[in-house]
């Protein structure tokens, strides 16, 4: 009844109960309060390790990879699900959070075409061929009928966002690749800054678009600056003048500020080289070679608590986990602890294996699922698609990694996801 009282008063039609005091400071704070705390209860940032919501609580994610930076430039596996069921699947794990790659191609076509984004129908003509292409698509309008041959590739991204928002799912936005291709190799031509695809104009430019255009995304929390920087043997000159953490350090600073301009809210993570395998130097405070400069907190003025380490692990061969754990530790999550020059939060944005009836038991998966948690630390595993719409010229390419089986419906290893999976995330999260 008294919180009745309070919404009447706030409307301006207390003349109903005339005979009731109310402190409408008090309850405007306290209606204040209530919103400040609704999901996600941001913006997030970090205090040393932690994250941190708007309440002061420390948040982490557990999630998993949902790809859309391939040849169509789409989140994968609509032709198969609708986003709905997608999220949904997500949920049931009791996952938070999904890590939502894109394409800085699809930024620099919305430029070359005037400002307006390419329709789905071009997306996977363009993608899968004249005969494929529309074949595919029609199977996507029919399980996702809010769409049609004329709704863009950005505005597919929108409805994923708005069903996680319903949902309450955290996107993590990860800039993936440049050209939308299968990633990653050392000569795809988007390795690092200058080589062929990859032109640090477009990417700045990219970066500061989806930020600004993410503002509108409830569910947006954090994006990463760019997926598994390498070196580009491709292009020797480029290797050799500029594959170094010197320059390293300064891309990434107008990555972060591209982003931070646009959308000052989120977090911004920094990936490591040598395909984001560590990130030793800035945690150690240690030359970025081949200079003598070291990565300082006060060179991103006003945002230094909104900047999150991230790693990868593919060490799928490991058959002794203090070994594996040693390497995490060394290669960025020594930033946990106080020995660490530059104390921030550190993710596994990607970890992976093949999803059978008995590899997650072995040294690597096992390892993971109990380090991870034990840490505290926020983790997205590669891959929950079962398939991709194309992948290194394959059509329909059936992924051994996926959480999901080819048509997205079910789990490939549900011995891997009720044996490990789900108390991974619990843990995580709890």
């Amino acid at each position: 009844m008294r919180l009745n009282f309070i919404i009447l008063a706030l409307a301006g039609l207390t003349a109903a109960a005339p005979s009731i005091q109310i402190d409408t400071d008090a309850n405007s704070q306290e209606l204040a309060d209530r919103a400040a705390a609704a999901w996600p209860n941001g913006p997030l940032v970090t205090s040393g390790r932690y994250i941190r919501d708007a309440s002061g609580k420390n948040l982490t994610y557990a999630g998993a990879n949902w790809p859309g930076a391939a040849d169509v430039m789409i989140p994968e596996g609509l032709q198969y699900q609708s986003i709905a069921t997608i999220v949904g699947k997500v949920k049931s794990l009791g996952m938070n959070a999904i890590r939502l790659t894109y394409a800085i191609q699809m930024i620099d076509e919305i430029y070359s075409n005037g400002g307006k984004d390419i329709t789905l129908q071009k997306a996977f003509t363009q993608a899968l061929g004249a005969t494929n292409g529309p074949k595919v698509l029609a199977k996507v309008l029919a399980k996702n009928p809010e769409f049609t041959a004329s709704t863009t590739r950005l505005e597919v991204f929108d409805a994923v966002a708005a069903e996680s928002a319903k949902q309450q799912i955290y996107i993590h936005l990860d800039n993936h690749i440049s050209k939308g291709m299968w990633c990653c190799s050392t000569d795809d031509g988007n390795s690092w800054w200058g080589d062929k695809y990859f032109s640090t104009a477009n990417w700045t430019r990219g970066l500061a678009y989806m930020a600004e255009h993410g503002t509108s995304w409830p569910a947006l929390t954090s994006m990463a600056l760019r997926n598994e920087p390498r070196e580009p043997t491709s292009s020797p000159s480029v290797s050799s003048s500029s594959y170094n953490w010197q320059s390293w350090y300064t891309f990434i600073k107008q990555g972060a500020e591209a982003v931070h301009a646009k959308n000052p809210g989120v977090l911004i993570f920094l990936s490591g080289m040598s395909f984001d395998t560590y990130l030793t130097p800035i945690v150690r405070g240690t030359a970025l070679t081949p200079g003598t400069g070291k990565f300082s907190l006060a060179d991103f003025p006003g945002y230094a608590n909104k900047l999150v380490l991230e790693i990868h692990n593919y060490e799928t061969s490991a058959n002794n986990c203090n070994n594996l754990k040693n390497n995490l530790y060394n290669n960025g999550f020594q930033a946990h602890t106080t020995s660490a020059v530059n104390q921030f939060p550190v993710m596994l944005t990607e970890f992976g294996f093949q999803m059978d009836a008995s590899t997650w038991k072995g040294t690597y998966a096992s390892c993971l699922a109990s380090y991870l948690p034990a840490e505290k630390a926020g983790w997205f595993i590669w891959v929950l698609a079962g398939s991709y719409y194309i992948r290194s010229g394959t059509q329909d390419f059936d992924e051994g990694w996926g959480l999901l089986t080819r048509d997205w419906s079910a789990w490939r290893s549900p011995s891997y996801v009720n044996g490990a999976l789900t108390t991974m995330v619990k843990n995580t999260l709890s």
